[in-house]
């Protein structure tokens, strides 16, 4: 391919690398193209919605309102082939894959949309015995244990400290969500289905090591949230690292221990490490893109996502958020076509539409349109609901969620407390 991106008119392949928002965004647009062979290459045969996940973890939507098989997103496109396999490594000069299988993928235009992984930030223990939130399984996994933590609370009521401590680590968006749910669990269902179990025993617990959570949202918003928190039972321990984290225990820098068996690890992101000939710049771990997000020295290739160093208008690399992702999927796919009718590609410019977080019933902040402008409370509760679902993938999935949201809140019952045995 010539270093404009142009291709001779003819049936192009196309081999992306990851299903996550980015990647399937962009397959998604290639597809409906009559002209293009994609091959869509992912670890899991689903897409994960990650901004739910902390919702299967809280037990209010089952899993698969949270995931969505690829196969079946794609199923109407005949050009699509899918692979259920992980890549390891990219030949970037014959825009070719290897996966872990050992199977090559090779094609016209290569697009690497592997994603992020968990960041412990070499924090002691943290690996071992704490619960990332990022993927399906985690979420699955981390549900499971706090069922057992209040079942155990039920049965003993008077059983040791730590089993009933939750801690939360990490003021984003990610953990402020879990640290809401978690303290609407302890207000609302204790009462009502497990009684035995002592209120006064539980406690949950917020850890950012910044003075502010939420740092993306304005301050009024980061106000708002701190006080909805602290209204839900939650305590908030700001401008606090965490040291280590043991199988009983959290430790923090102002010396403070928490007991606890349950560490919730919200607290950051990097880039999946992949393997690439020649070898690139990866600022952050981050592979260097242009601005027409093709990978810098490697045209053809291109980089979306969370593994891409795009940057804004103002230098600095655009966030790991879906709605980065989602944009960048489909100007990818829109260079590809582009390049495919002689075209040149255009320059990847985000459209910022605000942000969004989720602090239990009837508390939420949003921050809508390119002026950020905020909605507390009900306003906000209402928006993040119907952005969300606005968001999911498949039609079925946005019935549900919508059937299982108004049963837990005009019911009050969590339709996914199931122990994962």
């Amino acid at each position: 391919m010539p270093p404009t991106g142009t291709v001779d008119k003819r049936a192009l392949q196309v081999v992306i690398a990851g299903g996550g928002f980015a990647g399937l965004a962009c397959a998604v647009e290639l597809a409906k193209h009559p002209d293009i062979r994609l091959t869509l290459i992912d670890r899991n045969n689903y897409q994960q919605f990650q901004p739910l996940l902390y919702q299967v973890a809280a037990s209010s939507l089952s899993a698969g309102n949270a995931a969505f098989a690829l196969r079946d997103v794609l199923r109407d496109f005949s050009n699509v082939d899918i692979q259920f396999d992980e890549v390891v490594s990219a030949d970037l000069a014959n825009r070719s894959l290897v996966t872990a299988s050992g199977r090559k993928h090779a094609g016209d235009v290569l697009v690497l949309a592997i994603g992020s992984r968990v960041s412990f930030f070499g924090v002691p223990g943290a690996d071992q015995y704490s619960f990332p939130l990022y993927s399906l399984i985690d979420a699955e996994r981390l549900r499971s244990t706090i069922l057992r933590a209040l079942e155990e609370a039920d049965s003993n009521p008077d059983s040791a400290s730590g089993v009933t401590n939750f801690v939360v680590v990490g003021g984003g968006p990610t953990g402020v969500e879990m640290a809401g749910a978690l303290g609407d669990m302890v207000q609302r269902i204790l009462q009502r289905e497990f009684r035995n179990a002592r209120r006064d025993a539980f406690q949950v617990h917020l850890v950012e090591r910044s003075q502010s959570i939420l740092e993306m949202f304005s301050e009024a918003s980061q106000r708002y949230a701190l006080s909805a928190l602290i209204e839900k039972g939650v305590q908030v321990h700001r401008g606090v690292a965490v040291e280590a984290v043991t199988p009983c225990s959290v430790r923090l820098s102002n010396q403070l221990e928490i007991p606890t068996k349950t560490v919730i690890w919200a607290a950051g992101l990097m880039p999946v490490e992949l393997r690439t000939e020649p070898s690139v710049d990866r600022p952050r771990g981050r592979i260097e893109v242009r601005d027409d997000l093709q990978v810098v020295g490697s045209p053809g290739v291109y980089a979306v996502g969370d593994l891409a160093n795009a940057l804004g208008p103002d230098g600095k690399p655009l966030p790991q958020l879906a709605a980065v992702a989602v944009q960048a999927g489909k100007h990818c796919a829109r260079n590809i076509m582009r390049a495919l009718d002689g075209e040149i590609p255009v320059p990847f410019r985000y459209s910022d539409r605000g942000v969004l977080a989720m602090i239990g019933r009837n508390a939420a902040v949003a921050e809508l349109g390119h002026a950020h402008h905020q909605l507390t409370g009900p306003m906000a509760f209402a928006a993040w609901l119907g952005i969300h679902v606005a968001l999911l993938t498949a039609v079925r999935a946005k019935v549900d969620a919508v059937v299982e949201w108004a049963w837990e809140y005009f019911l009050g019952e969590h339709p996914e407390q199931l122990i994962d045995r």
